[in-house]
Protein backbone atom coordinates (compact mmCIF):
# COMPACT_ATOMS: atom_id res chain seq x y z
CA UNK A 1 0.00 0.00 0.00
CA UNK A 2 1.21 3.30 -1.24
CA UNK A 3 2.15 5.66 1.81
CA UNK A 4 -0.35 8.41 2.99
CA UNK A 5 0.54 11.94 1.59
CA UNK A 6 -0.34 15.46 3.16
CA UNK A 7 -2.75 15.80 0.41
CA UNK A 8 -4.87 13.31 2.29
CA UNK A 9 -5.52 15.37 4.84
CA UNK A 10 -8.66 16.55 5.82
CA UNK A 11 -10.94 18.49 7.78
CA UNK A 12 -12.70 15.80 9.17
CA UNK A 13 -9.26 14.47 11.07
CA UNK A 14 -9.11 17.99 12.73
CA UNK A 15 -12.67 18.21 13.35
CA UNK A 16 -12.35 14.41 15.10
CA UNK A 17 -8.91 15.56 17.16
CA UNK A 18 -10.85 18.89 18.27
CA UNK A 19 -14.12 16.84 19.73
CA UNK A 20 -11.73 14.30 21.20
CA UNK A 21 -10.43 16.37 23.65
CA UNK A 22 -12.93 18.90 24.23
CA UNK A 23 -15.17 16.18 24.95
CA UNK A 24 -12.84 14.56 26.86
CA UNK A 25 -13.75 10.83 25.46
CA UNK A 26 -14.44 9.10 22.21
CA UNK A 27 -17.82 8.15 22.96
CA UNK A 28 -18.99 11.94 23.77
CA UNK A 29 -16.77 13.11 20.71
CA UNK A 30 -19.05 11.06 18.71
CA UNK A 31 -22.25 11.92 19.85
CA UNK A 32 -21.02 15.68 18.90
CA UNK A 33 -19.73 15.02 15.03
CA UNK A 34 -23.09 12.71 14.73
CA UNK A 35 -21.14 9.71 13.85
CA UNK A 36 -20.09 5.99 15.48
CA UNK A 37 -17.41 5.93 18.17
CA UNK A 38 -16.05 3.56 15.66
CA UNK A 39 -15.76 6.25 12.92
CA UNK A 40 -13.85 8.69 15.65
CA UNK A 41 -11.14 6.10 16.23
CA UNK A 42 -10.62 5.27 12.32
CA UNK A 43 -10.61 9.06 11.37
CA UNK A 44 -8.29 9.65 14.44
CA UNK A 45 -5.88 6.56 13.44
CA UNK A 46 -5.59 7.78 10.02
CA UNK A 47 -4.52 11.27 11.47
CA UNK A 48 -2.09 9.51 13.43
CA UNK A 49 -0.86 7.68 10.23
CA UNK A 50 -1.13 10.61 8.25
CA UNK A 51 1.37 12.74 10.62
CA UNK A 52 3.81 10.14 11.41
CA UNK A 53 3.03 10.59 15.17
CA UNK A 54 0.95 9.68 17.97
CA UNK A 55 -1.22 12.37 19.21
CA UNK A 56 -3.05 10.88 22.23
CA UNK A 57 -2.65 8.68 25.17
CA UNK A 58 -5.37 7.25 25.63
CA UNK A 59 -7.23 4.85 28.59
CA UNK A 60 -10.19 3.08 29.36
CA UNK A 61 -11.02 6.49 31.96
CA UNK A 62 -8.78 9.84 29.95
CA UNK A 63 -7.75 10.84 26.74
CA UNK A 64 -4.43 13.15 26.77
CA UNK A 65 -2.61 15.17 24.60
CA UNK A 66 1.04 13.84 23.82
CA UNK A 67 3.55 16.40 23.09
CA UNK A 68 3.13 16.03 19.67
CA UNK A 69 -0.74 16.24 19.59
CA UNK A 70 -0.51 19.58 21.66
CA UNK A 71 1.34 21.19 19.25
CA UNK A 72 -0.98 19.77 16.61
CA UNK A 73 -4.31 20.53 18.24
CA UNK A 74 -3.59 23.96 18.14
CA UNK A 75 -2.36 23.93 14.63
CA UNK A 76 -5.85 22.07 14.08
CA UNK A 77 -8.30 24.78 16.07
CA UNK A 78 -6.57 27.55 13.63
CA UNK A 79 -6.87 25.54 10.39
CA UNK A 80 -10.54 25.19 11.36
CA UNK A 81 -11.27 28.76 12.92
CA UNK A 82 -9.85 29.67 9.18
CA UNK A 83 -11.56 27.57 7.19
CA UNK A 84 -15.09 28.33 9.13
CA UNK A 85 -14.11 32.20 8.20
CA UNK A 86 -13.47 31.32 4.57
CA UNK A 87 -16.67 29.61 4.69
CA UNK A 88 -19.31 32.92 5.99
CA UNK A 89 -17.12 35.04 4.00
CA UNK A 90 -17.88 33.10 1.03
CA UNK A 91 -21.57 32.65 1.56
CA UNK A 92 -22.69 35.97 3.74
CA UNK A 93 -19.92 38.43 2.19
CA UNK A 94 -18.70 39.12 5.71
CA UNK A 95 -14.82 39.55 5.83
CA UNK A 96 -12.47 40.04 8.50
CA UNK A 97 -9.47 42.26 8.56
CA UNK A 98 -6.76 41.34 10.74
CA UNK A 99 -4.33 45.07 12.05
CA UNK A 100 -1.52 44.00 13.17
CA UNK A 101 1.14 46.27 15.24
CA UNK A 102 4.26 45.58 17.26
CA UNK A 103 3.46 47.82 20.46
CA UNK A 104 0.62 49.91 20.76
CA UNK A 105 -2.02 49.98 17.36
CA UNK A 106 -3.00 53.89 16.84
CA UNK A 107 -2.71 54.87 20.72
CA UNK A 108 -5.25 57.34 21.67
CA UNK A 109 -7.25 56.97 18.16
CA UNK A 110 -7.32 53.09 18.74
CA UNK A 111 -10.91 52.62 20.41
CA UNK A 112 -12.40 55.38 18.26
CA UNK A 113 -10.64 53.70 15.21
CA UNK A 114 -12.81 50.81 16.66
CA UNK A 115 -16.14 52.43 16.76
CA UNK A 116 -16.39 53.66 13.60
CA UNK A 117 -14.94 50.73 12.11
CA UNK A 118 -17.92 49.09 13.04
CA UNK A 119 -20.29 51.78 12.03
CA UNK A 120 -18.64 51.93 8.63
CA UNK A 121 -18.20 48.75 7.88
CA UNK A 122 -20.11 46.32 9.74
CA UNK A 123 -19.50 43.95 7.16
CA UNK A 124 -15.73 43.51 7.90
CA UNK A 125 -14.73 42.02 11.36
CA UNK A 126 -11.73 44.20 12.99
CA UNK A 127 -9.26 42.13 14.71
CA UNK A 128 -6.62 43.84 16.22
CA UNK A 129 -3.12 41.25 16.34
CA UNK A 130 -0.13 42.21 18.20
CA UNK A 131 2.57 40.88 16.79
CA UNK A 132 6.46 41.73 18.61
CA UNK A 133 8.24 41.64 15.28
CA UNK A 134 9.22 44.52 12.91
CA UNK A 135 6.34 44.30 10.45
CA UNK A 136 3.59 43.90 13.33
CA UNK A 137 3.08 40.62 12.02
CA UNK A 138 2.62 40.88 8.07
CA UNK A 139 6.09 39.31 7.13
CA UNK A 140 5.05 36.46 9.32
CA UNK A 141 1.55 36.09 7.64
CA UNK A 142 -0.68 36.64 11.08
CA UNK A 143 -2.38 39.71 9.94
CA UNK A 144 -3.51 41.63 6.44
CA UNK A 145 -2.23 45.03 7.27
CA UNK A 146 0.25 46.41 9.64
CA UNK A 147 0.63 49.63 12.11
CA UNK A 148 4.26 50.18 12.06
CA UNK A 149 6.45 52.99 13.14
CA UNK A 150 9.86 51.70 12.36
CA UNK A 151 11.75 51.61 9.14
CA UNK A 152 9.63 49.81 6.10
CA UNK A 153 10.94 47.80 3.14
CA UNK A 154 10.02 49.39 0.69
CA UNK A 155 10.68 47.25 -1.92
CA UNK A 156 8.49 44.57 -0.07
CA UNK A 157 5.44 46.41 1.32
CA UNK A 158 2.91 49.08 0.12
CA UNK A 159 2.50 51.92 2.29
CA UNK A 160 0.52 54.62 3.44
CA UNK A 161 1.78 57.89 6.12
CA UNK A 162 -1.14 58.11 8.41
CA UNK A 163 0.21 60.55 10.65
CA UNK A 164 3.10 61.55 13.00
CA UNK A 165 3.55 61.42 16.59
CA UNK A 166 5.21 63.14 19.39
CA UNK A 167 8.49 61.40 20.97
CA UNK A 168 7.73 61.10 25.08
CA UNK A 169 10.05 60.22 27.93
CA UNK A 170 9.01 57.64 29.81
CA UNK A 171 11.06 57.29 33.28
CA UNK A 172 10.79 55.37 36.75
CA UNK A 173 7.96 57.63 38.43
CA UNK A 174 10.49 58.57 41.48
CA UNK A 175 12.52 59.93 38.97
CA UNK A 176 13.33 63.89 39.66
CA UNK A 177 12.67 64.66 36.23
CA UNK A 178 9.32 62.71 36.84
CA UNK A 179 8.26 66.20 38.51
CA UNK A 180 9.48 68.29 35.32
CA UNK A 181 6.87 69.22 32.21
CA UNK A 182 9.14 68.32 29.65
CA UNK A 183 12.23 67.44 28.84
CA UNK A 184 15.09 68.28 26.35
CA UNK A 185 16.59 65.78 23.58
CA UNK A 186 20.33 66.63 24.81
CA UNK A 187 19.73 66.26 28.22
CA UNK A 188 18.41 62.46 27.37
CA UNK A 189 21.87 61.31 26.67
CA UNK A 190 22.94 61.83 30.04
CA UNK A 191 21.29 59.03 31.01
CA UNK A 192 21.05 55.57 30.21
CA UNK A 193 18.76 54.57 27.82
CA UNK A 194 16.78 51.19 27.19
CA UNK A 195 16.12 50.48 23.51
CA UNK A 196 14.01 47.86 21.98
CA UNK A 197 16.35 46.64 19.13
CA UNK A 198 13.56 44.44 17.14
CA UNK A 199 10.55 46.75 17.31
CA UNK A 200 11.44 50.12 19.25
CA UNK A 201 11.79 53.78 17.12
CA UNK A 202 14.99 54.40 19.22
CA UNK A 203 18.01 54.38 17.33
CA UNK A 204 21.66 56.43 18.51
CA UNK A 205 20.92 58.37 15.69
CA UNK A 206 19.21 60.68 17.45
CA UNK A 207 22.15 62.58 18.90
CA UNK A 208 24.84 63.14 17.17
CA UNK A 209 27.87 60.57 16.69
CA UNK A 210 29.91 62.46 19.60
CA UNK A 211 27.42 63.04 22.50
CA UNK A 212 25.16 59.70 22.30
CA UNK A 213 24.13 58.08 25.59
CA UNK A 214 24.75 54.69 27.02
CA UNK A 215 22.83 52.05 26.00
CA UNK A 216 20.85 48.52 27.25
CA UNK A 217 18.84 46.74 24.92
CA UNK A 218 15.27 44.62 25.18
CA UNK A 219 13.22 42.92 23.03
CA UNK A 220 9.65 43.73 24.29
CA UNK A 221 7.12 46.18 25.85
CA UNK A 222 7.03 44.26 29.00
CA UNK A 223 10.73 44.04 29.14
CA UNK A 224 11.13 47.97 28.10
CA UNK A 225 8.64 49.22 31.01
CA UNK A 226 10.57 46.81 33.39
CA UNK A 227 14.02 48.22 32.79
CA UNK A 228 12.53 51.59 32.97
CA UNK A 229 10.57 51.39 36.86
CA UNK A 230 13.52 49.98 38.15
CA UNK A 231 15.04 53.96 37.82
CA UNK A 232 18.29 52.85 35.98
CA UNK A 233 17.53 53.77 32.72
CA UNK A 234 14.96 55.84 30.54
CA UNK A 235 13.42 55.26 27.14
CA UNK A 236 12.35 56.94 24.60
CA UNK A 237 9.11 56.19 22.55
CA UNK A 238 5.73 57.55 20.51
CA UNK A 239 2.86 59.34 21.77
CA UNK A 240 0.83 56.15 21.32
CA UNK A 241 3.00 54.41 24.21
CA UNK A 242 1.53 56.92 26.79
CA UNK A 243 -2.07 55.71 26.44
CA UNK A 244 -1.84 52.41 25.35
CA UNK A 245 0.83 51.46 28.39
CA UNK A 246 -0.14 53.15 31.05
CA UNK A 247 1.62 51.22 34.31
CA UNK A 248 2.52 52.14 37.73
CA UNK A 249 5.68 53.46 38.63
CA UNK A 250 5.65 54.92 34.59
CA UNK A 251 5.57 58.52 34.24
CA UNK A 252 5.68 59.66 30.57
CA UNK A 253 7.01 63.75 30.19
CA UNK A 254 7.67 65.03 26.40
CA UNK A 255 10.54 65.19 24.22
CA UNK A 256 11.34 68.48 23.34
CA UNK A 257 13.55 68.96 20.26
CA UNK A 258 13.33 65.55 18.52
CA UNK A 259 11.75 64.95 15.57
CA UNK A 260 8.05 63.04 15.30
CA UNK A 261 7.73 59.53 14.41
CA UNK A 262 5.90 58.98 11.32
CA UNK A 263 3.16 55.86 11.64
CA UNK A 264 2.63 54.00 8.69
CA UNK A 265 0.58 51.31 7.23
CA UNK A 266 2.08 48.27 4.98
CA UNK A 267 0.18 45.92 3.29
CA UNK A 268 1.36 43.24 0.58
CA UNK A 269 1.36 45.07 -2.92
CA UNK A 270 0.81 41.76 -4.53
CA UNK A 271 -2.44 40.85 -2.97
CA UNK A 272 -4.22 43.83 -0.88
CA UNK A 273 -6.83 43.03 1.38
CA UNK A 274 -10.24 44.12 -0.11
CA UNK A 275 -10.55 46.58 2.95
CA UNK A 276 -6.63 48.50 2.58
CA UNK A 277 -8.29 51.54 1.41
CA UNK A 278 -10.85 52.24 3.76
CA UNK A 279 -8.83 51.44 6.57
CA UNK A 280 -5.99 54.08 5.88
CA UNK A 281 -8.40 56.90 4.88
CA UNK A 282 -10.06 56.09 8.54
CA UNK A 283 -6.85 56.19 10.23
CA UNK A 284 -5.77 59.27 8.64
CA UNK A 285 -9.22 61.31 8.86
CA UNK A 286 -8.62 60.54 12.55
CA UNK A 287 -4.67 61.37 12.73
CA UNK A 288 -6.14 64.77 10.34
CA UNK A 289 -8.33 65.19 13.17
CA UNK A 290 -6.84 64.88 16.36
CA UNK A 291 -3.63 65.46 15.84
Amino acid sequence: MDKPSEAELELRHLRCLVAIVDTGSFTDAALELGVSQASVSRTLRGLEQLLGVRLLHRTSRTVSTTTAGVEVLARARQLLAEADNLVRAATTGHTRLRLGHAWSAVGRHTAEFQRRWAERHPDAELHLVRHNSPTGGLAEGVCDLAIVRTAIDRHRYAHAVLGHERRYLALASDDPWARRRSIRLDEARERTVVVDRRTGTTTLALWPEDARPATEYTHDIDDWLAAIATGRCIGITPEATTTQYRRVGITYRPLRDAAPVPVHLIWQPHDPHPATHATAALLTELYRERG
